[in-house]
């Protein structure tokens, strides 16, 4: 039998251009009978770890390699010309030279491809195996040009290089044999083209060959798996490059199907003439005997004390610090301490909490805001370290869901930090353990189900609603769980029946289940971090981020982590940076320093604000679903916001409603089990956290700290193989332990929902401390902690806009910017008429044209006094860089109004520039002018044009295009006030987290109108609307747009009634009809009443005789809050301002 390895393979990870998916490729090289295979992607090795571990798991030998690219002058020098060469390792020392390889290629070579030229791999030659690639190698393009002579040289260069371990690649594709089967003329010429281009650089290198005595080696340049795979690859290479399968003016590999996974008798017949070149295949897979150490973890070095040992260092550092945390710690306390030691030591991780501590240390003593997420909160080592802020034994967390000795990889201690320092951060880590041993871990993005379509929709040449009809149908995944089209199929009829019924869904569907999951491209983990102990590139191929200059990682998270690399997790979150922001204002405006570590954890006035449902800007706990359940439970400890944070997620969230009745009626609370009490006591009997699933297993069922965390990874991954088993398994646990089956049977079927989004409670402990936090400074120091969120979310106008209207709900005055009193970002200023004499002075930097240049310059020239005129300003001001765009935009949004009507400024301010202003270059020769300058404000008001002011809706747009929103506008809530009592929601009432199957009727302005014209020549829109509560995009169908066109202009007040879809995975609405400002564009009149939950029975009979009395020809139906229940009452009424404040009034009254 013929043995034959492809050494000449492309994966997935050859980006858009492999098909390739590694485990279904070496099952096709098993199915072949070849014993081995190579993975050689275009210039990276992204994919080798997942491919070696494959290999070996399917007893194939895996062979690590590249295809190159090579530049003949310096890889420093930009020159696009490259060529193609393949590189494989032979031991250990190649793999490692093979990761040097190309990470020069990608740091110092990068010019359109990652090059080394040949002094670099010369340096990196050993233990490495070189083939000459295919016809664009260099020897390949040599032959084609006719310069035999060059060629032979080159050759030469690397048979001294790799002596013994140089080959001459050969590949016949057959481009010929192609050409003849096409119909069209230009491909046809191309095929021709490139089969005698191939033929002519094949028997030079058979040439060379002899004449050398370089062996030759075959190969097939295997893109994909199958033969009949070439039209997804093909379309794959359509995604990456933009264009359309039926363009011809493209790469096309599709005219020759011939780039797959052939078997040793194919690739024998393609070379009866030279058959040493097949069997030189299996030569070469004999010389590679690379094994990669899998498992073994790698310790950063860290600076222990001289005669100590890390073991000792941290058994010191926490004992001395666990006295510092809990003064009058007990033998609770010490007793877990020595345990979770003793855990640590054995287990060889006590450097990596020395290096988590050392790294929250930095951050205390450098004002960043710091947090733990994840299991590590359940750790008193952490706690006492000040790696964690939450202590295990007030809130029952288990230091084994953290770690256990069980645990075969070290544990996570996931940061969360300011994102505004997690630079600082990284680059501390840089600076104390080497830039050459740090870099930030790569991700892939993928094909998912709904883009796939999209995608292969597109490449087919469907319009866009095509692809856009068919991937809606498609569900969303779960967390974890992402949605594929054949799960989709089973699952959903709809999308079923139209994969029947209509030839192009299934055209597109089939194709796209082709191409679905692979990788797209790569970018940077948000997270992950790898600190190594010698240079990174000992045990990762490293590379620059694709548009920055961030080091990142070739191999992604699991693949450090098995070639033994510690990760560490520093994620920045917002919150955080506006909770530390917050900090500082207060200091600055108040003196008063808060140690949010040490704040009250029952402060009053913090839980009446959250049960109020005051919640916009603080963490974890904003949004309307949220909001609703926190005014029901009225939270009043820390485990409350816990609870929240972990239940208010798919699944889980059907416990919320059960969960309030007994916060709010303790004797409500009952156990299935007099065993639950000791840990389901906090949540009155009620399974809230992933820990709740382990605790029932560990007490109820027998099983160890080993058992519960295979358990526990059971459930998250949903198993129906391994799911049967470990419910058999607890099954017998819970009858062994003095329960019967039906008892497990029941706990069974309430475990369900936490299988895909339990939270671990030591994460919620984590997130609802951080929760508490922000709201503890929301409601304490309000303008403090408004001001730093409008800081920190001035990029987003949705944001930006909320936070306004949340200001104005406050009685905080948001102030316009001025040019005299705004600073860069937004400050407070004392204003007795805003609350507690603190308004919020808009920042210079949220201004559109307004750039730090500019803002730089006017304030270094308004630190010499105040402008005291527009004269003085632009006289002042380095006219290059505070620009004509730049004072126009400065006036536009009334910055400057202090000097006269914007119009006026508008219309005069090119004459006064002429006159006054000058570059500021020669800063000695400002005296000389001084005089000249004051001498000319004087005479400003002769200027100054006479112009009347622009209209009020001109001056709020003018602010709307350079601020986002207005804030001389009226604001929102009193623009719908006349027709919010027609609503049945609110904006913020509607998320995708919970499903709205009724119409909807929401009260609105118009923010922004996009009108498009449809394939049919038709008219729709797409509106971007908000209600002060958040925003939503509306989709007006031509049919409804036609009716009302005149109505869809920006600013106008309307009530659109619809029903709820998703766009983009965002809630959008589809509009059926509008009304405006009581000019009725809908089918009726109806009002809603919302109720609340504890409205009595007299309130209801006085609410009656109060609507009777108003008489009208207005429907009214009663929402009841807290459930589903809606009465339409039998009589109608007239609506007015008055009538809607005697409502308030009664129901109000809780009496």
């Amino acid at each position: 039998m013929n043995k034959f390895v492809h050494l000449h393979v492309h994966t997935e990870y050859s980006l858009l251009d492999g098909l390739s998916n590694i485990s279904k490729l070496i099952k096709r090289v098993k199915e072949l009978d070849m014993d081995s295979v190579a993975i050689t992607d275009h210039g990276s090795m992204y994919g080798v770890i997942d491919f070696y571990k494959e290999a070996i798991k399917q007893n194939v030998k895996p062979i690590i390699g590249i295809e190159g690219y090579m530049t003949r002058g310096d890889l420093k020098i930009k020159d696009r010309q490259n060529y193609h060469l393949i590189l494989l390792a032979k031991n250990n020392a190649g793999y490692k030279n093979l990761m040097k390889l190309t990470s020069v290629a990608h740091l110092d070579g990068y010019y359109y491809k990652p090059r080394f030229d040949r002094e670099t791999l010369k340096k990196y030659s050993q233990g490495l195996i070189c083939t000459s690639a295919c016809p664009k190698g260099e020897i390949g393009q040599a032959l084609i040009q006719d310069d035999y002579k060059s060629a032979q040289e080159t050759a030469q260069w690397f048979l001294d290089v790799f002596k013994r371990d140089y080959y001459l690649e050969i590949q016949r594709h057959e481009f010929g044999k192609w050409a003849k089967l096409t119909k069209e003329a230009r491909i046809k010429r191309s095929l021709i083209e490139q089969d005698e281009n191939t033929l002519k650089a094949n028997q030079g290198i058979i040439k060379l060959s002899r004449e050398l005595g370089i062996p030759l080696v075959a190969t097939n340049d295997a893109h994909y798996i199958k033969k009949e795979d070439a039209v997804a690859q093909d379309a794959l290479l359509c995604v990456a490059t933009g264009k359309n399968i039926s363009d011809l003016d493209r790469m096309r590999y599709i005219d020759i199907p011939d780039l797959y996974i052939k078997s040793p008798q194919e690739m024998a017949d393609l070379y009866p003439d030279v058959p040493d070149a097949a069997a030189n295949t299996a030569e070469i897979a004999k010389k590679c005997k690379l094994e990669i150490t899998l498992g073994k973890w790698y310790f950063p070095k860290f600076p222990i004390s001289k005669g100590s040992s890390a073991d000792r260092q941290l058994k010191e550092l926490s004992k001395k610090r666990l006295k510092e945390k809990i003064p009058l710690a007990g033998k609770e306390a010490k007793d877990r301490l020595k345990h979770e030691l003793d855990i640590i030591s054995k287990k060889g991780y006590s450097t990596y909490f020395l290096i988590a501590a050392d790294l929250v240390d930095w951050a205390n003593g450098n004002g960043v805001i710091t947090n733990t997420r994840g299991s590590a909160a359940g750790s008193l080592v952490s706690y006492a370290l000040g790696i964690t802020t939450v202590n295990p034994l007030t809130y029952y967390l288990p230091f084994e869901r953290f770690l256990n000795p069980y645990r075969p990889s070290p544990p996570d201690i996931d940061f969360d930090v300011a994102d505004d320092r997690r630079e600082d951060v990284i680059k501390y880590i840089c600076d104390k353990y080497g830039y050459d041993k740090v870099a930030q871990i790569c991700t892939f993005g993928r094909m998912l189900a709904r883009g796939s379509v999209r995608d292969i929709a597109r490449v087919l040449g469907y319009p866009y609603a095509v692809g856009d009809r068919i991937s809606k149908l498609i569900p969303m995944g779960s967390q974890g769980f992402p949605m594929s089209i054949v799960k989709a199929l089973e699952t959903t009829p709809e999308l079923q029946r139209l994969y029947n019924e209509d030839k192009d869904a299934k055209i597109v569907l089939d194709l796209a289940k082709q191409v679905e999951g692979n990788a797209r491209h790569i970018s940077v983990h948000a997270a992950g971090v790898v600190i190594s102990p010698t240079d990174l590139t000992d045990f990762t191929p490293i590379q620059r981020e694709p548009s920055g200059e961030k080091i990142i990682t070739q191999y992604e998270m699991h693949a450090c982590e098995d070639v033994g690399l510690i990760k560490f997790d520093i994620l920045g979150i917002r919150n955080l940076s506006i909770l530390g922001s917050s900090i500082e204002i207060v200091e600055k405006t108040k003196n008063i320093r808060v140690d949010i570590r040490s704040i009250p954890i029952n402060d009053k006035k913090t839980f009446e604000m959250l049960t109020r449902g005051e919640t916009m800007g603080v963490f974890q706990l904003g949004g309307s679903g949220m909001t609703k359940y926190l005014k029901d439970l009225k939270p009043t400890g820390v485990e409350d916001l816990m609870a929240m944070v972990a239940l208010y997620r798919p699944g889980p969230m059907s416990q919320i409603p059960e969960y309030i009745k007994r916060k709010n009626d303790r004797y409500l609370a009952n156990y299935l089990d007099p065993r639950m009490k000791k840990f389901l006591g906090k949540s009155y009997g009620l399974i809230v956290y992933q820990d709740d699933l382990l605790f029932c297993a560990l007490d109820l069922a027998g099983y160890t700290w080993e058992e519960a965390d295979k358990f526990r990874k059971a459930v998250g991954k949903k198993i129906p193989a391994e799911m049967a088993a470990q419910k058999e398994k607890f099954t017998l646990g819970i009858v062994n332990n003095g329960q019967t089956a039906e008892f497990a049977e029941k706990l069974w079927a309430l475990f369900e929902p936490f299988q895909s989004y339990g939270f671990n409670k030591a994460h919620a402990a984590s997130y609802g401390l951080i929760a508490y936090q922000t709201a503890y400074m929301k409601a304490n120091y309000p303008a403090e902690y408004m001001t730093a969120l409008l800081t920190a979310e001035s990029n987003d106008i949705d944001k930006i806009t909320a936070a306004i209207n949340e200001c104005r709900r406050m009685k905080i005055k948001v102030l316009p910017p001025d040019i005299n009193l705004s600073q860069i970002g937004f400050t407070i200023e004392k204003d007795e008429s805003s609350l507690n004499g603190q308004a919020i002075r808009f920042g210079l930097n949220a201004i559109k044209n307004v750039g730090d240049v500019a803002i730089k310059s006017m304030l270094e020239a308004r630190e010499k006094g105040r402008f005291i005129s527009f004269a003085d300003f632009l006289a002042r001001v380095d006219s290059r860089k505070v620009n004509k765009k730049v004072l126009e935009s400065l006036i536009r949004v009334g910055a400057l109004s202090s000097y006269g009507n914007r119009a006026s400024l508008l219309a005069s301010f090119d004459e006064i520039r002429n006159k006054v202003s000058k570059p500021k270059s020669l800063k000695g020769q400002q005296g000389l002018f001084s005089e000249e300058v004051k001498a000319k404000s004087f005479t400003e008001s002769n200027l100054l044009l006479e112009i009347n002011e622009y209209p009020n809706d001109e001056l709020q747009s003018l602010e709307r295009q350079l601020l986002g929103f207005s804030l001389s506008a009226k604001p929102v809530e009193e623009l719908i006030r006349k027709l919010e009592h027609k609503a049945t929601h609110k904006v913020s009432e509607i998320s995708l987290f919970e499903t709205i199957t009724e119409s909807v009727r929401l009260a609105v302005v118009i923010r922004e109108v996009r009108v498009i014209v449809t394939r049919n020549g038709l008219e729709m829109a797409f509106v971007k609307v908000e209600d002060g509560t958040g925003s939503i995009d509306l989709v007006v169908f031509p049919k409804i747009f036609k009716l009302t066109k005149e109505y869809w202009t920006d600013q106008k007040a309307i009530l659109v009634s619809g029903k709820i879809d998703s766009r983009n995975d965002e809630p959008s609405l589809l509009v059926d009809s509008i009304e405006i400002n009581g000019s009725n564009e809908s089918k009726n009149d109806e009002l809603f009443i919302k109720i609340p939950p504890k409205t009595s029975s007299e309130n209801l009979k006085n609410l009656r005789k109060l609507l009777v009395s108003h008489y009208g020809n207005q429907s009214v139906t009663l929402v009841f809050e807290k459930s589903s229940k809606r009465i339409k009452l039998p009589f109608r009424i007239s609506w007015s301002e008055t009538l809607a404040k005697n409502i308030s009034a009664v129901l109000e009254d809780t009496g």
